[in-house]
């Protein structure tokens, strides 16, 4: 088997590469500032104007792993992973305004400064911090086999191909590390410019080119399809629609996607950002036709008919571009793929390490100085990185996968405290730590038991009367009745007694 990789798809694309890495230590000097300070480091001083936080935030939550997992799951099972998340641009219009507004203000660097000064409760802080934490652990690992997906296919055929792909994974994952703890989020964000703009390119192109150079296009791709990868099936209705609604409540509870508003210039800048953001849903959804048009492409369908089935879905955007798309512009086009890994997968690290430091170890040591801090967050947001990195090279791609399944329903808890805790003055602390921890467990036991104790492949859980639900929407659910129900019972019980003594 080979792959057809012509020695211009590897001159542009190594070439590019070297430009990536130049960009990221770039960053040290870009806008310079003091990286000793976690401000600097982390939020590159709150600095950033509109296109830039547009492109950063794109580059958080478009990742290798959306690009490439979207046409995946249409190729496999149709429409119901055309999922856009459309509400999600009104979710973060709403709250990340006045995130901002109170972080730059008391100075909050995460969500759990936030939590923790809202609701004076250290328990709550650290319980918001180890979920976000936990729950970008397999997110950070689906970048990595986005990743994977491009070297397979420009591997395939070479000896020693999965070798050679681990080794090439290892040594970019040395690079960012290095340019992380040197730029911080600086080099980040120029990273992030460059891979948004190879995405774009790539999308734009493969609308315009792909469809127009196979025979019969989309309606030759179409004419054989079941019509489930038309329209939603009835029976799955309430699944797409409580995957659509958890899907859109979760993204800007992730702590990338908040440390990405965070960096924001101005609260107007950040909403100008905010509106842009649909773009990349259109961009997406794009992606997602990719899932059917490969099926008009004949050799690009050969190509995958040479790996198992369950593992071909996550190779059909890097094999179209190789096949469909001329030598040179694969090598742009399976760099923008590579790169969409790497960035996201640095802020991420950048995210949890500024959870451990700032909301964990500061706890235990208070009198932790600046200086400790920013070099113990240096530290472990490397570290972080190569926990993803040996998760994936030791579990299978689909295990791996299948335990986003639960960072999505994880993260989904945090909302209550999070987002409520934003407008909400009633709510109390006591039930938010009930509520949360209620969500979670129930949560997975559900997941366990609709998977029945084994291998994770569904989200959707059964319920008499509505159907398949998505299991974060119901277990999120129990979190709210718990949150509200009990602030509401504390208040009344709180508001009687006071009534007591003054009578």
């Amino acid at each position: 088997m080979t792959s057809g990789v012509e020695f211009s798809t590897i001159i542009t694309f190594a070439g590019l590469f070297a430009f990536f890495i130049a960009l990221g230590f770039y960053g040290k000097y870009w806008r310079r500032g003091n990286l000793n300070n976690p401000l600097e480091w982390s939020l590159a001083g709150r600095k950033l104007g509109t296109a830039l936080v547009f492109f950063l935030i794109g580059a958080d939550i478009y990742s290798a792993y959306s690009f490439v997992a979207v046409p995946s799951g249409v190729f496999a099972k149709g429409s119901l992973y055309f999922l856009s998340f459309p509400l999600t641009f009104g979710v973060a219009l709403v709250t990340m305004p006045r995130l901002w507004s109170l972080s730059k203000v008391k100075g909050y660097i995460t969500a759990s400064d936030f939590i923790k000064d809202r609701f004076s409760s250290t328990t709550l802080g650290v319980l918001i911090a180890i979920t976000g934490i936990v729950a970008l652990l397999p997110y950070i690992a689906l970048q990595i086999v986005g990743m994977q997906s491009v070297l397979i296919v420009m591997l395939s055929g070479t000896t020693n191909s999965q070798t050679v792909g681990e080794i090439s994974l290892l040594a970019a994952f040395v690079i960012l590390a290095a340019f992380t703890y040197t730029s911080g989020l600086r080099g980040a964000t120029l990273t992030a410019v460059l891979k948004d703009i190879v995405i774009w390119i790539t999308v734009i192109a493969l609308i315009l080119v792909v469809p127009l150079s196979v025979k019969g296009g989309f309606s030759n791709a179409f004419k054989d399809v079941k019509p489930s990868y038309v329209t939603v099936p009835s029976q799955l209705v309430s699944g797409y629609s409580t995957l659509l609604l958890g899907s859109a409540l979760a993204l800007f509870l992730y702590p990338h996607a908040i440390t990405g508003v965070l960096s924001s210039e101005s609260v107007q800048k950040l909403r100008r950002s905010i509106a842009l953001l649909p773009l990349y849903g259109i961009g997406i959804a794009i992606m997602g036709l990719m899932g059917i048009l490969v099926y008009a492409v004949p050799s690009a369908m050969n190509f995958l008919s040479h790996f198992p089935e369950s593992t071909r879905g996550i190779l059909v955007l890097p094999s179209l571009i190789l096949y469909s798309m001329p030598s040179w512009f694969a090598g742009i086009a399976l760099l923008g793929i590579f790169i969409g890994g790497l960035v996201p997968a640095a802020i991420m690290a950048m995210s949890q390490a500024n959870l451990l430091t700032r909301n964990i170890i500061k706890e235990i040591r208070p009198n932790t100085s600046a200086i400790s801090e920013i070099r113990i967050t240096k530290i472990s947001s490397t570290i972080f990185k190569f926990v993803a990195l040996g998760f994936v090279f030791a579990t299978p791609g689909t295990y791996a996968i299948s335990l986003q399944l639960l960072g999505g329903l994880l993260i989904t808890q945090i909302l209550p405290a999070v987002f409520f805790g934003l407008y909400v003055k009633s709510l109390r602390k006591e039930p938010l730590i009930a509520g949360l921890l209620v969500g979670v467990f129930s949560g997975i036991f559900m997941v366990e038991s609709t998977n029945h104790f084994g291998a994770l492949t569904s989200s959707l859980f059964s319920i008499p009367i509505f159907g398949p639900l998505y299991i974060a929407v119901i277990a999120l659910t129990f979190n709210l009745i718990i949150s509200f129900g009990g602030s509401f019972i504390m208040n009344r019980n709180k508001s009687s007694l006071l009534q007591t003594k003054r009578w």
